[in-house]
């Protein structure tokens, strides 16, 4: 009689197997990374192309450097704490640091959400589309994503939203620059030390690493369920996202370099950059800048309110996960929804008096970068604290590192304060 041989179950692989962990782990990093190239972001690199050529690509190379060590720190402090940043200051420097910071968080959020739907309807325009359309559109497209989504849905559709950046990389193509002074660019700091390069400059630090990004990222990271076990592959998600966001940057500034600077043209928001973009480079090229603005306006929609309602719930203490319902965290999904609506309307209404939405984006500016130095002060802080860290306290290297990028940011800082009120 001969014998019926048993399939064994086929075992996956080694190195599937850490693809698999990998993918579970993905999400924090990638999504807070490109979320921080939303339409200010795009605005400023699209002037810094314009104004400056390639001349301070450098700033955007030391920029993504800070943004991959913080980001990576914040998500390290969530994983380990179990807790958002805002809860942690007040949990470490009392209430009334806590109620502090998350007061100007809102306030510059509100601000800076503001700026993404400016964005949404000026891309909206781009294709005769009006702004009473694009706007509202867009507000109850995020909000019904992530107010009836599970986090799994919600992190899915992110990730499409992620997509669409690879238009930016494609028009930067599409304008032809030169890469060999992009890259002299990106390894020669040097700057004319005047009013406008100074604000740029800071303006691409503070773009680049927004308060908002690192609130998102340790709260995210503490919704997602990591877990200690998940850090090291946490740390390839973050390191990858944010080393995307500089790429993402760098394309927008080439594009604008070579589209703009070399002809002398001179814009004041993507928008402008998008529709100056057809006579130079092509309708194709036009249509993809805009489409990338949308895409990074949506996204960062949907992070922006997100980061405020995990802000504002880690400061009560209250529920603030994707997976609870509205009526498990009605101050969760309230804030959201608050923040969208503020904002939206404010675009609505005010949409075509350009001169209020610039004075908007210019006191968030402000806010984001008088908030941006003592939240880095406070992750530094906790990172050194062992109560709270264990035996994940930052090594010595690595306060030094933290203390001088935190130096480089507050010297940044004093001087666009200074050429902004003098």
């Amino acid at each position: 009689m001969s014998e019926v041989k048993k399939k064994s179950p086929a075992i996956a692989s080694p190195r599937k197997i850490r693809l698999a962990a990998f993918l579970a782990v993905m999400g924090p990093g990638i999504i807070a990374g490109l979320s921080d190239d939303d339409p200010a972001g795009i605005t400023t690199y699209s002037q810094l192309g314009a104004k400056y050529g390639y001349q301070l690509l450098w700033t955007l190379v030391i920029s993504t450097v800070a943004l991959i060590i913080f980001q990576d720190l914040g998500a390290r402090i969530g994983v380990v704490t179990r807790q958002g940043l805002i809860g942690l200051v007040r949990q470490k420097y009392g209430a009334r640091s806590g109620v502090m910071s998350a007061s100007a968080l809102i306030i510059a959020n509100i601000g800076t959400m503001t700026a993404e739907f400016a964005g949404i309807a000026v891309a909206g325009k781009l294709f005769n589309i009006p702004n009473y359309i694009t706007v509202p559109g867009s507000a109850l497209l995020v909000s019904f994503l992530v107010l009836r989504g599970t986090f799994a849905r919600v992190e899915k559709v992110f990730f499409l939203l992620s997509g669409v950046f690879l238009a930016y990389v494609i028009a930067g193509f599409q304008a032809h620059p030169n890469w060999g002074s992009a890259f002299k660019g990106m390894v020669t700091p040097t700057m004319p030390f005047n009013h406008d390069a100074i604000l740029i400059a800071t303006a691409t630090l503070g773009t680049t690493l927004a308060p908002w990004g690192l609130a998102f990222i340790q709260s995210y990271a503490v919704d997602k369920r990591l877990t200690r076990d998940d850090l090291k592959l946490l740390r390839v998600d973050v390191w990858t996202g944010s080393f995307l966001t500089g790429i993402i940057g760098f394309f927008v500034v080439v594009t604008c370099a070579a589209a703009f600077h070399s002809k002398g043209i001179s814009i004041t928001d993507a928008g402008q950059a998008a529709a100056a973009l057809k006579p130079l480079a092509g309708t194709f090229a036009k249509d993809l800048f805009a489409i990338g603005l949308i895409g990074a306006a949506l996204l960062a929609a949907s992070i922006l309110p997100l980061s405020t309602a995990y802000s504002v719930s880690d400061l009560t203490g209250r529920p603030a996960a994707l997976d609870d319902k509205p009526k498990e965290a009605p101050l969760f999904y309230s804030t959201f929804a608050i923040i969208t609506i503020i904002a939206a309307l404010i675009v609505i209404f005010f949409g075509g008096h350009s001169s209020t939405l610039l004075a908007i984006l210019v006191i968030t500016q402000v806010l984001n970068a008088v908030l941006l130095l003592p939240l880095l002060m406070y992750m530094f802080g906790i990172s050194r604290d062992k109560k709270l860290m264990g035996e994940y306290r930052a090594s010595v290297k690595m306060q030094w590192v933290y203390g001088v990028i935190i130096t480089i940011v507050a010297a940044c800082i004093g001087c666009m304060l200074w050429f902004t009120f003098n």
